[in-house]
Parts: structure tokens; sequence; C-alpha cells
């Protein structure tokens, strides 16, 4: 016959109070908040087959183990910089500009989840940045997350790789040892970004490659165009023209790449760079400088006027001299850097009838001279810095008295058409492309521009 004690309560000698109560279907085991209960034994079994085992509101647990997800912050949407904590997930908000999450310190098995919130991510970026000097898929870097929608899942491993991407929805992501910058009109061509700055800004680098040689961006400055010479003047003389193409960035760049001449090349650090963008030149007025770092282009000579008797003027490339004058036109390369960032304007004859004025230089050729025939301007030069081949720094043509035809711009370039004997057909240099305007009324400099191109992936 089988033994049995029937009892609903426990209760301690001591104070009475209960070990075990039985209240209807629900047994209570032990008697506070600060009791503990030890089970002690080599298998302990809580529950029943297909019963579950709960936690009560507000306990915690240890011992167990993660599931392997995340809580998810759904009431704290995150829109500005903050450090993540382990087990939790956040819905990143860069709608209102790029911003850092920093990874808590790791530890093995620490889990943290990120989420594009608005999709938003390919225009501003989150930027995950590792505790102190740990990894994030075996680099010592940030990670940038940016792709539209993205959603990347961080696991601490160990101290060698740190944290891994376990799940995203895209590509996968580890440290960023790239350059991270900002500033200009951003545009990517395969492994490379490119900032272009059509007037004045800030080219910010945030984060550099640990490797120096990575860090030399490639560039092109070029200044603003000078102007033409009014009433049967000479061509402007195209802004000056530098660049230098790094080997770690694959394009085909003009003739005139200064790499690798070292004062030619910038080679960047975590830092801001100011940018100054030139103008073009109003008729009969220099062009303006163009700078990035250390790089400075120098602003296109004006041509001279056949009114007035003003001058020419040096300067990236010279202006061209005015109708019957005979010169002298404009020097180019001033000041002299190398490889040289323009050429001389060209020069007239004074018995030459009838009498046109010489043609601004430009980037890769000398201004025409005029008399007996009509002057171009200075050749230009192309490159395919911007992803597409695209000419820069042309002389504008020279202008002419009645009777004689005006100069046309440069044949690879930008430079403006010179005035024809009824007054007409005079037109500028192009914008952004820092061509000499035409000799004449209208014969405005074009503006110049700033790129640099880096390898980013």
């Amino acid at each position: 016959m089988t033994s049995k004690i029937k009892v609903d309560n426990i209760n301690k000698v001591s104070d009475d109070s209960n070990i075990i109560k039985k209240c209807g279907t629900t047994t209570t085991i032990g008697s506070g908040a600060s009791n503990p209960i030890v089970v002690d034994g080599s298998a302990v079994t809580l529950g029943r087959c297909g019963g579950t085992v709960a936690l009560a509101s507000g306990a915690t647990q240890t011992g167990f183990g993660r599931t392997g997800t995340v809580d998810w912050q759904t009431g704290s949407i995150k829109t500005a910089t903050f450090t993540a904590a382990n087990g939790e997930g956040y819905f990143a908000n860069t709608s209102g500009g790029a911003f850092t999450v920093n990874l808590p310190a790791g530890s093995a098995g620490a889990i943290v989840s990120l989420s594009d919130y608005t999709r938003t991510f390919q225009t501003n970026s989150l930027t995950v940045s590792p505790n102190g000097s740990e990894k994030i898929g075996g680099v010592a870097a940030d990670a940038i997350l940016s792709t539209e929608g993205q959603t990347a899942t961080f696991i601490y491993v160990d101290g060698t790789e740190g944290w891994i991407n376990t799940q995203e929805t895209s590509n996968s992501v580890t440290g960023n040892p790239f350059i991270v910058a900002t500033g200009g009109t951003i545009t990517t061509c395969g492994n490379d970004k490119i900032h272009t700055f059509t007037g004045p800004g800030t080219f910010t680098v945030s984060q550099v490659h640990p490797c120096a040689a990575n860090n030399l961006v490639s560039h092109l400055v070029v200044a603003g165009g000078g102007g033409g010479g009014s009433s049967a003047g000479g061509g402007g003389g195209a802004g000056g023209y530098r660049e230098v193409k790094s080997p770690v960035t694959p394009y085909t760049a003009s003739p005139k790449d200064g790499y690798p001449s070292a004062p030619n090349r910038v080679t960047v650090t975590a830092q801001a760079y100011p940018i100054t963008v030139g103008g073009g030149g109003a008729v009969n007025a220099q062009g303006v400088d163009s700078t990035f770092s250390t790089i400075t282009s120098a602003k296109g000579g004006k041509g001279s006027s056949y009114c007035g008797g003003q001058p020419t003027m040096n300067g990236g490339s010279g202006g061209g001299a005015r109708a019957n004058a005979g010169g002298p036109a404009g020097s180019g390369n001033t000041p002299p850097v190398s490889p040289p960032q323009g050429n001389p304007g060209g020069n007239t004859n004074p018995s030459g009838t009838p009498q046109q004025a010489g043609g601004g230089g430009g980037a890769s050729g000398s201004g025409g001279n005029g008399s007996p025939g009509p002057s171009a301007g200075g050749t230009g030069t192309p490159t395919s810095i911007t992803g597409s081949a695209t000419a820069y720094t042309g002389g504008g043509g020279g202008g002419a008295n009645p009777g004689g035809s005006p100069g046309p711009g440069s044949p690879c370039g930008t430079g403006g058409t010179g005035q024809n004997s009824g007054g007409s057909g005079n037109t500028a240099g192009t914008e952004n492309r820092g061509g000499g305007g035409g000799g004449g009324p209208l014969g405005t400099g074009g503006s110049g521009v700033v790129v640099i191109r880096y390898k980013f992936q």
C-alpha cells in the first residue's frame, strides 16, 4: 500500500510563516521577496511537458542566456548621437541629418540592432562606432550604414573580430577604414566619391584611412576666367588649371596631371578644408583665384581693349592683345607652377588689315595671333574626374574692328567668341569651366570649379 501525506499548508515553526501554501489551483512556494528558494540537484525540471514557465511581472532572469533577439525600442526613436545598450534594437531617424550610434563595451554575446526608420540612410548615413579600440568585422574603425532602408544586427564575438554583423537587409557591414567626408555636391563613380564645388564651401573630413597612401585625394582646381577687352578687344585668358590624379582613383586625367610632384599633392587628414571657387571676370577685368588646401589656381588675365588703351593682364592664362596694338599679350602660368597652369595670350600685327585682336590663352595652348586672320582662344583640356569627359579652361576668341572676322572660342574648351564687325556674336566664357570671355562688350569670363575625388569603399 502506497503511503500518503495530505496537507494544504506547511509553515515554519519559528514564526508560523508559509513555506508551502495551496489556495485553489495555485501552490505558492516561499514566503516573501527577500527569501530565496534554492533547489539543489543534478537535474531540475520546472513545469510539465507542453506547459509554460513564466517570470512574474518585474522579475529578471540570469544564467539562461539570450534567445538571439533584441528588444526593439519602439517608444524611443533616435534622432541624434546616442550610446546603445546590450540587448536592444533602435530605429534611427536620419531625415534631419547624419549622426552616430556608439556601441557598448563589447562582451561575448552582446547584441545590438539598428534600422533605418525613415529610409534616409542613403542621404544621411548612420555611423556605427565601436567602443574605444574595439573592432567591427575585424577592423578597428567605424562602420557606415548608407543604404536606404538598411537594418543590421551586431553581435560581439571576441577581441579578434569584435562586433560581427549577423543579419541585415542589404550588403555585409564591416568597419569602414576609408575616407569619410562631406561638402559640395556628392556623387559616386564605382568605388569613388566625388565632391563638386561650384561656389565657396567646406570639404570636411571626419575619418581617414589607416594607410596614408589612400588619403591622397584626386583634385581639380580651376580659377575664374578673365574677361575679354571691350571694343575690338583681346580675348580673356582662361583661369588657371591644376589637377592631380591619385593612383587609387581610376579615371582618365588631363595631360596636365601634376602627379607625383610633391607640391601638387594633397593628402587629407581629419579636418575642415575651406574651398574658394573663383568667379569669372567682368569685361576688362581679371578672374578670381580658386583654392583647395595648399593648391591655388591663378585667375585668368583680361584681354586689352581697343578703346581706352587698357592693357592685357597676366594670369593662369594671359589675355589677348587688342586690335592694331601689336602686343604685348598677357603671360600665362603666373605665378609659375609645374606643370604650367596655363599659357600666354595672342598678339596682333599693328600693320595687319583688317585689324583683329589676339585670343586669350588656354590650359593647353596659347591664344591665337590676330591680323591678318581671326584669332582663336587657346586650347583647353579635358578630364574625366567627375565621371565623364569634360573640357575646361579654354581661352576667349579675339574681337575685330569693322571689316574683320571675330575669333572663335578655344578648339577644346569653354572660351567665348569675339565680337564680329557688326557688333554681335560676342559670348562669355562657360560658367564653372574657367573659360575666358570673348573680346567685346559681352565677353565676361566663366567661373571656376573645385572637384575632389577619393576612394570610399
